[in-house]
Parts: structure tokens; sequence; C-alpha cells
């Protein structure tokens, strides 16, 4: 989301100057430009840009973008791309940019992740569904040239948009393709498993939240840290208070509204589109990568709800070794440590592009399956009939005393616990980077920065004989207990590479990578949070206790000579806010004096056994 919006990169792989200068000459050459003021059943007028071909000789499908981000630029001057890729613009499509209710230069009121309304009770009800569905009907009549089918694509938060838009849907819309799609604010960008995103959230409404008083062509201007180190920062910064006292001057309505609403209460739950996915009769693909530090809770969650809610719709997923929207703004050959053996992005943008051109052209049908899925340490796509893939054998990695890993629960011959020392005023860094941003290639990132911290307890198997599959969701089950009365749990899996081969060069890629400890997946959960995320409850001091989470899905293959490890620790700092450690019951207004440091014990006995529940693929190749 933040990516998208700061960076400005909305379509296609990065390209040199010369690519850019020649497709936007072809776009000026080939294309109309118009900008109207789109009727909605209340009266409210949605700005809209549509760039219609200047040839006529044949009727052209729509495809649409509905954004909070703009549709710049305003006037005369043309999109120097318009499409997800060239090949749309040399196919010939009508493309239809608007800006949502309330942004820019729409008319109405502005509300973050609009609520879904299932029942309208008069015909002025509106929600992000109906000014969908109004604006096609502007356009099947106004847009002249068009063949009377509509496709809607986005990224991130216009991905929203385009699930919202798919509800109810119109007769005209044929292929709908949500990507990195925003599902659950709560889950998506804003908290994981409760703990608020920090370093995301404060960045991102600094400019998106500010208010916009009359209709404007302008963003409000960036937050500047004077400062490259985003964790001193953050550090320095202190209670989360102190962001409306030193930065924001309360002027920033959402973000009061978040530091109001720690749990998942009314407000957030009233943000969920995932209940709301139904009467959907377009064909959906949905995008997502397997990387993506802001929204990979939606596109999973929105695929697995289309599936279970609209059994005859035609629903695929797509999820490869990419980063938030990195199918169309890099080649997808690497991200940060991890390496995926080509360019991954091609591949796909054609897939994508005959899916649209079948549902919107007559296209032939593309072959592409239910999930079309990156396997990642085996480096290639693989293609399942439902995901998660059927056949997983459920299996538990278990933690045992002295930093290991077995499948066999512990016994009661070993060491209980162990423990480690959490203090808020020295949190675990996410990323060995400097930065002030949410950093992208976190997820991949060698981990052995963060194992030699004494506040990260380390686990690893043996070096395994033969190759491991992961595929679908884990389940962290851990057993702990905490001096204090309220923790955060991190958990990370990690793929540790083998050390250096005898006989590889020094200066080789493959020597510096030696014992790498490369993170497939991580994620935090807030402990108050155990028994129910609207209702949290503090910590017995000393109290063996069981917190239980769900680790996002994956596809990913531990190589033979590899070895599992796992990571937990207790901060992730600024990716995430500091738990104070000691409960308070709205946390996001804990003082100076709430923050104290704690030891959190892990336990591995027989009695409490600390696993991760995976499902194993079992295959010949």
């Amino acid at each position: 989301m933040v990516a998208l919006m700061i960076a400005g990169l909305f379509f296609g792989v990065s390209l040199t100057d010369t690519d850019i200068d020649v497709r936007a000459q072809y776009i000026q050459d080939q294309y109309l430009k118009s900008e109207e003021q789109v009727v909605m059943r209340d009266g409210v007028r949605l700005f809209t840009s549509i760039y219609t071909p200047k040839d006529q000789s044949k009727k052209h499908p729509i495809l649409m973008v509905r954004t909070p981000y703009q549709v710049n630029p305003y006037g005369e001057a043309f999109k120097t791309r318009l499409g997800p890729s060239a090949a749309y613009e040399e196919a010939g499509y009508i493309f239809v940019f608007q800006d949502v209710r309330g942004r820019f230069m729409s008319e109405g009121s502005y509300v973050n992740m609009r609520p879904h309304l299932s029942q309208k009770v008069n015909q002025r009800d509106i929600d992000e569904s109906t000014d969908t569905y109004d604006t096609i009907s502007w356009l099947l009549e106004h847009v002249e040239g068009n063949n009377g089918r509509v496709g809607m694509w986005g990224i991130s938060y216009p991905g929203f948009y385009s699930s919202a838009g798919m509800i109810d849907s119109h007769p005209a819309l044929k292929a709908v393709s949500p990507q990195a799609c925003i599902a659950d604010w709560y889950w998506d960008d804003m908290h994981h498993h409760g703990a608020l995103s920090l370093n995301l959230t404060f960045a991102f409404f600094s400019v998106f939240g500010v208010d916009r008083p009359e209709l404007t062509t302008e963003w409000s201007p960036r937050f500047q840290f004077n400062t490259p180190d985003g964790y001193d920062f953050f550090l320095e910064l202190g209670p989360l208070k102190n962001v409306n006292e030193r930065h924001f001057n309360d002027d920033i309505e959402f973000w009061n509204q978040l530091m109001a609403h720690p749990n998942y209460d009314h407000f957030w739950q009233s943000r969920n589109i995932i209940p709301h996915l139904k009467n959907i009769t377009t064909a959906v693909l949905v995008v997502g990568g397997w990387f993506d530090a802001e929204d990979l809770y939606g596109p999973l969650k929105t695929y697995a709800s289309v599936e279970a809610k609209n059994p005859k719709a035609d629903n695929r997923i797509i999820m490869g070794p990419w980063s938030h929207g990195g199918w169309h703004r890099m080649d997808g050959s690497e991200l940060g440590d991890a390496r995926f053996g080509e360019a991954t992005s091609p591949d796909y943008q054609a897939i994508e592009f005959q899916w649209f051109q079948h549902y919107l052209q007559d296209g032939p049908a593309s072959e592409l399956p239910e999930a079309m899925m990156f396997e990642t340490g085996s480096n290639r796509w693989r293609e399942f009939d439902r995901w998660p893939p059927e056949g997983r054998e459920q299996q538990a990695i278990y933690m045992h005393a002295n930093g290991r890993i077995e499948l066999a629960p512990p016994d009661g011959r070993q060491a209980a616990y162990s423990s480690y020392q959490s203090d808020p005023s020295k949190p675990v860094p996410y990323t060995k980077k400097i930065t002030t941003m949410w950093e992208k290639t976190y997820m991949t990132e060698d981990q052995r920065f963060a194992s030699q911290r004494p506040d990260v307890l380390v686990f690893e198997s043996d070096v395994l004989t033969e190759d491991l599959t992961i595929a679908g969701p884990m389940m962290v089950d851990l057993w702990v207990s905490t001096s204090e009365s309220d923790a955060d749990w991190v958990v990370k899996l990690i793929d540790q590479y083998p050390d250096v081969i005898e006989g590889v060069p020094a200066e080789s890629e493959d020597y510096i990578r030696g014992g790498m400890q490369q993170m497939v997946r991580g994620d935090i959960f807030r402990g108050r949070y155990r028994d129910s995320y609207s209702n949290p409850i503090p910590f017995k001091p000393g109290e063996v206790t069981r917190v239980k989470f769900e680790l996002q899905d994956i596809l990913h293959r531990f190589k033979k000579g590899h070895r599992v490890m796992v990571q937990i620790q207790s901060s992730w700092f600024p990716l995430f806010d500091r738990n104070p450690q000691r409960f308070v019951e709205n946390i996001n207004l804990a003082t100076e004096q709430d923050f104290v440091s704690a030891t959190h014990k892990v336990y591995h006995s027989a009695d409490h056994a600390s696993r991760i529940e995976i499902g194993v693929l079992r295959d010949s190749n």
C-alpha cells in the first residue's frame, strides 16, 4: 500500500527512459483522453479519466481502475502507461481511471475501507459496490465504441476496490483481478495478530490521512523524518501517545481512530470485506506475492472466501515470489537475499493478459489452473486443483532443549524451558538495513543479524537427508510464561543454507550465502489476544499459558543438506510497535512507566510441548 502510493509505480515492470518515452508516444498517437464527472445514485459526482482508442473500426472492452491514489495527470497531459503492460494498449482497450468518492477530484466524503452495506434500505444507500455498479452503467451508455464488457483490476488499495466492485456483479462486469488486495484492514497493513504495524501506519497516514477540505489534484507533502534511521526515530519517539504531541497534532483523523480501537471491535469488523464477497458472477483472478510485506493476508483470504461463497464462479489464484505489486514493478528474479532462478514476472504478465483477453475480447481460453503457485526453495511454478492443495500430511516440528528441532515431541528427560530477557528499550530490529521505510525485502532477509542476540531463541534441525516441502497455512502452538502481564511472540520459520562447500571461490555468491538463515515466513502475536482479538486479557506472571496462532501460507521446499530453523523473540521493531509488557487496557495509551523489562520462557517439556504444525507435500519430483 505505502510502497505503491509513495513510489507512484502502479503499472508495468520497471522500464528504461527510452521504453517509457516510446510507450508514452504510442499512447498519445493512438488514444483520445476525456475527463468526466460520473453521477452516482445519490447525486455525488466521481472524477473519471477515460482513454479511448482512436481506431473506432471495432468495439473495445473497458478496463477500469478505481483508486484513492489519484488518477493523475489531470487536464490535457496523458499517462505514460495505461494497462498492466503495453500489450493491453496495443490490443485496443478503453482504459478508465476513477478517483473514488471523497478523494482528490471526486465529490463526497471519504471513508477508509468503506463498510459494505449488505442491506440497502433505500435507493440512495451507497458503498463501493454501488459506486462501481453505477460507474459501469454510465460508461456503457456514454463511452462510444465499447463492446459491452468491463474488466477491473487494482493493486493494494485499488485491489480492495476491485474486490468490492465485484460484489453483486454488474452484468457487464466479466473479469476482475484483485491484486495484493486489502481485505480486512485490521489484518492487512494495520495489525498482525493485534500488534500495530507502526512503521507503515505512521508513514502512510502522515500523508494519506491529511484532511481534504476541497477538491484537489495535489498530494499532501511527505513526512520528513530528518534521519535515515527509522529504528532510532521510533525508539526516541517513545509511547504512541507522543505521535500526536510531537507530530500529528490531532489532525490525522484515522490515526486517532486507530489509537482509539486497538482491539478487533466493530470499527474494524465493519471494514472486513471478506464476509460480503457474495453474488459474484464475474471471473476472478486473485494475485499475490509470497513476500508481500503489506498485503499477504488479503489475497489468500479473498480467494478462499470467493471460492466458498460463489461455487459457480470461475475463481483462480496466482501466488509468486514477489514483494508488494512486484509482478508489475520488477522482473521477479530475486528479492533481497532470495534468488528465484529466473525472471518470474514476464511469464505472469503474459498469463494475466491472456486471461483478460479471453473474457473481454473472446481470446482463446487460457490453460490457467485453479491455483498457480511458485514453490520457493526449488524455484519452480506448480499447478494445483485447489489451494491449499490436497494430499498434505499434517505434521509438527517440536522445539527441544539445547536449541533443537525434532519431529518427535520432547520427553521428561530434558530441560523444561528456554528463557530470555526482553527489554523494550532495546527491541529486536526487523531488518539490518538503515531505513525509515517499511523495508520490502525483510521477508527474505538473512536472519543471522537477529540470531546473534541474547533475546532471540534459536532452534534448528539436523541437516536434512531429503527434501521437505511445506504447503499451506501453519499453526504456531506455544507454551509460554512471562514475569510480567503482557508479551508479544514473534515466530520466524527459516531455511538455513549449508556452510560453504569446499572448492567454491570466496568471491562467488554461493560462498557469501553459505550458512545463510533466509526467512521463509514470520509473524507476530500480541499475547493479550490469545483468547479473543476483541477482549484482551493479561498474563498471570509466571503461569504457563498456551498461545496459538496462524502463520500465513507458504509453498517452500527445504532442500536436502539444509536445516529447518525457528527463531522466537518478543519484539520486531519498528515494523511493529513495542509491547510495554505491563498490561494496559488500551495498549496504545501506554506511558513511559508501563514499559518494563521481562523474562519470557518458551516451554518444551512432555506436558508443554511447543511446536509448529505444518502441512507436508509428498511428491516424486
